[in-house]
């Protein structure tokens, strides 16, 4: 893997990641106090999808170029899909892919702030210069985990964080990401907490499952899109992204958008989706659900 992101723009992790964070946005501001958007690891904020970096490995032709010209999109892959045509402004050919960045700025409101970290700095340079007219947003040169333990919790005591790093540490980065995940829930415990990881092997993926049904937080929901069976470590087979103080009824938001994925995606036999419940904070019209025993779906 090249672990700069133009290589990969648009792919269909790119897909997933970017749908579920509309949908955590979107919950964000069903209240009308502020919040704070926290990004350790940012890229530059929007790729040219005709640049030499994305037409080497094509990955969008897995993903953002077979749905811009689907019909019958959900309402929340619709939304993500409107958001990539704003960052393309007479543009129809949609030639820029936006990052989790874009997708932040373009969705909060006026009183919201941004926090937006990347460790490189041509891609903090163009972050920079991407939003140089935004006061909301502020970026920073630095580490993303070690910038994470300053930034929480923001003074607005509400917001979501993402968690995407480039894996460069391979199946060490999990352990990396649960270091930093314990530190920070224990500044700010009711925190929203989002972290992408890719699928190679699901060996791989299992033991961060288990440590975060053990991290205290009372609702971890886990959504995955699988193009491929996960059993091979050389390749991409798969995307998840856990989210730790999931907004309630998330998984209903999703759950019409993650499921079309695999359809429009993958091939009839190898795509799937899931959709797990890893905790699950018991309530009145629910039953409980034991965190040693999830409650997943699982489609093909």
């Amino acid at each position: 893997m090249n672990y700069r992101h133009a290589y990969h723009a648009g792919n269909f992790a790119d897909v997933l990641k970017h749908m579920v964070l509309v949908a955590l946005l979107d919950s964000l501001k069903q209240k009308a106090s502020p919040f704070c958007y926290i990004d350790t690891h940012a890229g530059s904020g929007r790729y040219d999808l005709r640049g030499n970096e994305a037409r080497k490995t094509g990955e969008a032709d897995e993903g953002f170029n077979i749905l811009k010209t689907a019909s019958g999109l959900p309402p929340l892959l619709w939304k993500w899909l409107e958001i990539v045509r704003a960052c393309n402004p007479g543009d129809d050919s949609l030639r820029y892919y936006p990052g989790s960045p874009w997708f932040a700025a373009h969705l909060m409101r006026e009183n919201d702030s941004a926090q937006m970290v990347d460790t490189r700095n041509d891609e903090s340079g163009a972050l920079r210069q991407l939003f140089h007219h935004d006061k909301r947003i502020h970026v920073h040169e630095r580490d993303g985990y070690e910038a994470l333990k300053a930034f929480v919790p923001p003074k607005e005591k509400r917001g979501l964080v993402l968690i995407d790093p480039p894996f460069e540490a391979q199946e060490a980065e999990f352990r990396i990401i649960e270091k930093t995940l314990k530190a920070a829930l224990e500044k700010w415990p009711t925190g929203m907490y989002a972290v992408w990881y890719p699928i190679k092997l699901r060996s791989h993926v299992q033991p961060f499952h288990r440590w975060l049904t053990k991290c205290g937080a009372k609702r971890v929901l886990v959504a995955e899109l699988l193009l491929r069976p996960d059993n091979s470590p050389l390749t991409l087979n798969g995307t998840g992204i856990a989210i730790v103080n999931a907004p309630w009824k998330l998984d209903e938001t999703i759950r019409d958008s993650l499921r079309m994925l695999p359809k429009l995606l993958g091939k009839p036999g190898e795509s799937e989706y899931r959709l797990t419940w890893l905790v699950e904070e018991n309530k009145d019209e629910e039953p409980p659900h034991a965190p040693h025993s999830p409650r997943s779906v699982r489609r093909r």
